[in-house]
């Protein structure tokens, strides 16, 4: 995502960093460009002039230190006014009543289904609730019930519908009872929505929000549609008062005005961003980690989110101490192998790092990822731990049990080796450590 837009902001800022200092000259230039650069990837205008001017205004009144080159001056404060274009700061749900009511919005085709199910699991998973009810609210769209009923029962959620009933309002009002006798402490209603908007279909949410009198109206935009995006969502706004967004699709082919954009002009918070096809793909939307996409400065904010949720802090603990010795064998290498496949893609992964925001366009094979992990799993017990010797005999067997190559085997021993010695000739581990502020791995 955001691949042309952040090439280009690259761009301008490239040209900066030649420069001796900041003027008035070259920054109205770099100021200029960026607008182009805002306007092409479909920033609403009335934000790109606003942002413009204060970017320009910021500028000229900054102090280039000695430490800091005209390029890097002009980054942050791109980056600054990004963010509080955004919102500044996460923004928190209002999980408040027994149960906690939240209605999902949108035209058709937004992805509210799967997002309300994509919600339920978050939800569940952070421990923000114990246990959520779907409600199948939208009666319009073939097969939404059944859809709702189907991803449901794929993350162990249950699902309300009335078969044959026509009114949402009536299927709303009956949860929301049921929810109470069942013990749900949350709810989340699917609603119908339409190819476009119309009068028929603001008034079934008006009347569903107010039989269910919800916390959070969270409104769902496709980001790859850009300014229609924003204007829907506006829309929806002044007739049923919004109180955030979900923002989807950012994993596909989007210019990133929306993302820019919807905040100021519905003056509601981006709450979520979905960032994938799976159950699972679906994060806070944090305005820094979004400014940095957009510079290209990785993700490291929500990549460390992930490697929260997966790593075991004591197993992270004690691959240190392992890794100090070089005393790691192809057993915990088989282990953080299979713990970062559990945070997603390894490109995903390494296009969160910073200075890799181009990884996605490079060529790489992430089977040759997966193939280490089949030849460690051919082989015995005794050899991932270095107990037994790597003889050809067994490369062959490894080989053949795994469907590789010899040539595989003994370039895994070797870089294996390789990395060990590394790590035993390593003597500044603890200087290291004080420079970056603490332990490598904690």
């Amino acid at each position: 995502m955001l691949g042309t837009l952040t090439a280009k902001l690259q761009g301008v800022f490239s040209k900066l960093t030649g420069k001796g200092r900041l003027t008035e000259e070259n920054i109205s230039e770099a100021v200029n460009e960026v607008r182009l650069a805002l306007l092409e990837a479909d920033v609403n205008y009335s934000v790109t002039k606003t942002l413009v001017k204060k970017l320009k205004d910021k500028a000229v009144g900054e102090i280039v230190t000695k430490s800091v080159t005209p390029g890097q001056q002009f980054i942050k404060v791109v980056h600054d006014e990004l963010v509080e274009l955004m919102g500044s700061e996460e923004a928190k749900l209002n999980l408040e009543g027994k149960p906690a009511v939240i209605m999902l919005c949108g035209l058709q085709g937004s992805g509210k289904t799967t997002q309300s199910v994509k919600l339920a699991k978050y939800l569940k998973k952070h421990h923000l609730c114990k246990s959520p009810l779907l409600v199948a609210c939208d009666l319009q769209r073939p097969a939404a019930v059944e859809q709702l009923q189907t991803l449901g029962k794929q993350i162990g959620v249950p699902v309300f519908s009335i078969s044959g009933e026509k009114d949402p309002v009536v299927v709303a009002r009956k949860a929301l009872h049921q929810a109470e006798e069942d013990n749900h402490d949350l709810v989340i209603l699917d609603t119908a929505g339409r190819l476009h908007i119309d009068d028929e279909l603001m008034q079934q949410l008006k009347r569903v929000k107010d039989v269910c009198k919800p916390t959070e109206i969270l409104f769902v935009a496709n980001a790859t549609t850009g300014q229609d995006a924003v204007n829907i969502a506006a829309e929806f706004n002044q007739q049923i008062d919004l109180t955030g967004i979900i923002l989807t699709m950012l994993d596909g082919n989007t210019r990133g005005g929306a993302a820019i954009s919807i905040h100021e002009v519905t003056g509601k918070p981006l709450k979520f961003e979905g960032i994938g096809e799976k159950l699972d793909d679906l994060q806070l939307f944090n305005p820094k980690s979004m400014a940095d996409r957009i510079l290209g400065m990785g993700d490291t904010i929500n990549l460390v989110k992930k490697a929260q949720e997966h790593f075991n802090e004591d197993e992270a603990q004690k691959l240190e101490q392992k890794i100090r010795s070089a005393t790691f064998t192809y057993d915990d290498y088989l282990k953080q192998i299979q713990m970062v496949k559990k945070m997603g893609s390894i490109k995903g992964l390494l296009g969160m790092l910073p200075g890799m925001s181009q990884m996605s366009a490079m060529d790489f094979d992430e089977k040759e990822f997966y193939k280490v992990e089949a030849m460690i799993l051919s082989m015995t017990l005794n050899e991932r731990g270095e107990k037994d010797e790597l003889t050809p005999s067994r490369r062959k067997r490894i080989a053949q049990g795994s469907g590789t190559k010899i040539e595989d085997i003994n370039k895994l021993v070797k870089s294996f080796k390789q990395a060990k010695q590394f790590f035993k000739n390593m003597p500044n581990m603890k200087q290291l450590e004080k420079m970056l502020g603490g332990s490598l791995w904690r």
